[in-house]
């Protein structure tokens, strides 16, 4: 009978490693101490397993102390203590522990809980087991009780499709997409939605009312999103929102009758042969599903994917266009309803599992004698189960995905469509996003400053990737970067709008042309050193990204090297927003604090060598022996005569002669924004640059001036922001030189910022 105890203080001297649980070491050379009660209340045995424990955690009366998977820790009771328990005690407590490390000694490694919807799969997944030890099957009734489930921790991961990836990254759910399906065809890692019908039924896309119609499934992308959200946008289905009637309301008066498994309202229902769930148990769910409805004569019309018809097929049915014509079933590039990225796996937001989670579907999909993870033939007539049968191979995400980026700008505005989320027409403010804590200090007194109506609300972030994500996601709106970041904001789907220019009179000309400067590499004066001689030298760098201060100069060694590890060519330097390990961060000094500092090679005005200005600082304070910088940062410099320019094919030649030895001209910053509010951030933006630009020299805020750092929110060279004519893409705004130049420094892939990665991870993260 186990009874309530007190147990007294312990002294553990740990050596070796204390696994405290699965994937998580702590390494505990020399003595720890612990302090701990133990409680035991349970009459049974063995006692209830006691929850993990850590020696970074504080202590607390009621957890018990074990050490799991080690024995190489042992009680040792220290006399001088006044609340060390007897010999007696010691015997016990170390027996229970003796039996707690046994039993975890025997425990299984850590398995990848997947999640089931249906028996069927349930069997494929249990069928996996035998082959993948690595694995576990947990069933739920739905998806949506596996997204809870996920999130419980109770399983692990399940492969969604983008309404239901859309689900699972709500606030609620938090789920993230880590492991992206192949269909191995032009395609990639995106798909069709299209209406498949019977050929020789004369009706086209605008004569759908009052016809039947078959759907993968309720909120499912190529099913549901895409096709509702395209009748709708057409204006052939009636809904004026959600304040109006629901939106299965609108449909199931649009179509005389339907089978979308996962609906509730009867006329939704109709034409299924099961329970009309969103599972397997549905004989018309999932594309496989969709299309049998449609072949059995149920349906008018299928909205699936360009991949369900069999090939055997084919030659029966045909495509709904857009224009109300009809294509064949293979013309799906030309006759869709839209794209849809992939079906994705998704799990919690942790590393550690989504590492493990690939490892173990890739060691199996390496081997598929073994296990076909994209075949459903052995659990007929069941289909796509855990995987799209048409799948080829799974393809590991960027580390930084999250549902936005997945699923792309364009796809969440049609989700957004079957919401009716209403914009105001035209918005009186704009939220600004700074990076860092020196920007959000000037935003808070450019908006402090604002007379009447507040039309500027300022938004933070670490670092300008994550602002642009802000900007994507609507959390911002607008701020001003380097034409690196023009290119990378351009691959997300934003545009400029505004370009600062630095010459006072072009400012006063309007359609002046847009300002641009020189990119230039800055020695000392005597150093000896010319570009020839640059390989083994320490480097100052405005940023990772950066134009003037990495991609021209970085780009240039990679057409002379024809090799992407820039370590192998600069032994050591300072270049912002660099991996911390990496020898790019090793001169850095961060915030200038203690050791520790956070702030070192961070991307911000935190770390001191960032920028322009810092990256000048960096050489002058003989932390580098070569700065890539602008020209005008090192014509402003107080000491600019100690300095020089050298450039590829020349000698070292005077800072004033950046015309004659530079390494490119590259187009001014520019502030960039969404397509949509274009308008808005150009509108406000001249007015405020009227009241407090570069004209405004006597008041208490100027825009373009940087009182506690250098070139804060905008460059303080700027003389005023210029609109950049509407239309004005990207590529266009930075030209055919600098494009060049990126896409050349692109095939460096370890050089691609993680956000841009993610957003061209597949094509349809594009406007459809």
């Amino acid at each position: 009978m186990w009874f309530q105890r007190e147990v007294c203080v312990h002294y553990y001297h740990c050596v070796d490693t204390l696994d405290i649980q699965p994937n998580l070491s702590v390494s505990c050379t020399g003595a720890l101490k612990y302090t701990r009660a133990h409680t035991i209340r349970k009459p049974d045995f063995p006692p209830p397993s006691p929850p993990l424990l850590s020696p970074s955690l504080p202590t607390t009366p009621a957890q018990p102390l074990v050490c799991y998977k080690s024995h190489s820790c042992l009680p040792d009771s220290h006399p001088s203590d006044p609340e060390t328990p007897t010999n007696n005690m010691q015997t016990l407590i170390l027996a229970a522990l003796l039996g707690c490390l046994a039993s975890v000694f025997a425990a299984p490694t850590d398995k990848v809980k997947w999640c089931v919807t249906s028996d069927r799969e349930h069997e494929k997944c249990r069928a996996l087991v035998v082959k993948a030890p690595a694995f576990s099957c947990v069933k739920r009734e739905n998806v949506l009780s596996c997204i809870i489930a996920i999130k419980a921790g109770e399983a692990d991961a399940i492969t969604l499709d983008g309404g239901d990836i859309y689900t699972a990254g709500q606030i609620n759910y938090n789920l993230h997409p880590i492991i992206a399906e192949d269909y191995g065809t032009t395609a990639d890692t995106c798909y069709y939605a299209v209406a498949v019908v019977k050929k020789g039924t004369a009706f086209g896309i605008r004569d759908l009312q009052g016809k039947k119609s078959c759907h993968t499934g309720l909120g499912k992308s190529a099913g549901w999103n895409i096709p509702i959200g395209t009748l709708v946008s057409m204006g052939l289905i009636q809904w004026g929102g959600i304040e109006d009637k629901p939106l299965e309301e609108a449909v199931s008066t649009y179509f005389s009758s339907s089978c979308v498994p996962g609906a509730t309202r009867k006329s939704l229902c109709q034409l299924c042969s099961g329970d009309c769930s969103k599972t397997h148990n549905e004989r018309y769910y999932d594309y496989a599903g969709a299309f049998q409805c449609l072949k059995d004569g149920a349906g008018d019309v299928a909205f699936v994917k360009h991949l369900t018809v069999p090939e055997s097929e084919k030659d029966n049915y045909e495509l709904l266009c857009k224009d109300n014509t009809r294509a064949p079933i293979d013309s799906y590039k030309s006759c869709y309803l839209g794209r849809a990225p992939a079906h994705a796996v998704v799990s919690r937001n942790d590393p550690q599992l989504a590492e493990l989670i690939w490892n173990s579907l890739d060691s199996v999909q390496k081997h598929p004698e073994n296990f076909n993870l994209f075949s459903s033939e052995a659990f007929a007539p069941a289909k796509n189960l855990m995987f799209k049968d048409s799948t080829e191979k799974l393809v590991k995400l960027p580390a930084n995905m999250d549902t936005f980026l997945y699923l792309g700008a364009g796809y969440m505005s049609s989700i957004r469509s079957l919401t009716k989320e209403t914009t105001a027409a035209a918005s009186s403010a704009i939220k600004w996003c700074a990076v860092g804590h020196a920007e959000t200090s000037k935003c808070d007194s450019w908006s402090i400053n604002i007379l009447n109506v507040a039309t500027i609300i300022c938004q933070n972030a670490p670092t300008v990737e994550e602002c642009l994500t802000k900007i994507m996601r609507k959390e911002a709106d607008a701020m001003a970067v380097d034409g690196g970041q023009v290119y990378t904001a351009g691959k997300c789907g934003l545009v400029p709008a505004m370009v600062e220019q630095y010459s006072e009179e072009k400012c006063a000309t309007a359609g002046a042309q847009a300002s641009s400067y020189y990119a230039v590499a800055v020695v000392k004066k005597g150093s000896g050193l010319t570009w020839d001689k640059l390989m083994g030298t320490r480097s100052c760098h405005t940023g990772v990204g950066r134009t003037a201060g990495w991609n021209i100069p970085m780009g240039q060694i990679h057409k002379q090297t024809g090799d992407c590890d820039f370590t192998k060519f600069f032994s050591s330097g300072c270049a912002p927003g660099a991996e911390p390990s990496s020898p790019f961060c090793t001169q850095c000094i961060g915030s200038g604090e203690a050791v520790g500092d956070e702030s070192k090679c961070k991307a911000s005005s935190e770390e001191r060598y960032y920028g322009y200005a810092g990256a000048l600082k960096c050489l002058a304070d003989d932390a580098g022996d070569v700065a890539f910088i602008k020209h005008t940062t090192i014509l402003e410099f107080e000491h600019k005569n100690e300095y020089e320019l050298i450039c590829p094919g020349k000698g070292p030649m005077a800072v004033e002669d950046y015309a004659s030895c530079h390494l490119a001209i590259v187009p001014a910053h520019a502030v960039v924004t969404r397509p949509e509010i274009r308008n808005d951030v150009v509108r406000i933006l001249l007015a405020e640059q009227t009241r407090l630009g570069s004209s405004n020299t006597d008041g208490p805020f100027n825009m373009f001036k940087s009182d506690s750092g250098k070139n804060l929110l905008f460059k303080d060279a700027t003389k005023c922001l210029q609109e950049v004519e509407v239309g004005t893409s990207y590529e266009t705004f930075l030209g055919a030189e600098y494009m060049d130049a990126m896409n050349s420094l692109r095939q460096c892939t370890a050089n691609t910022p993680d956000l841009e990665k993610s957003c061209t991870f597949h094509s349809c993260q594009e406007n459809n």
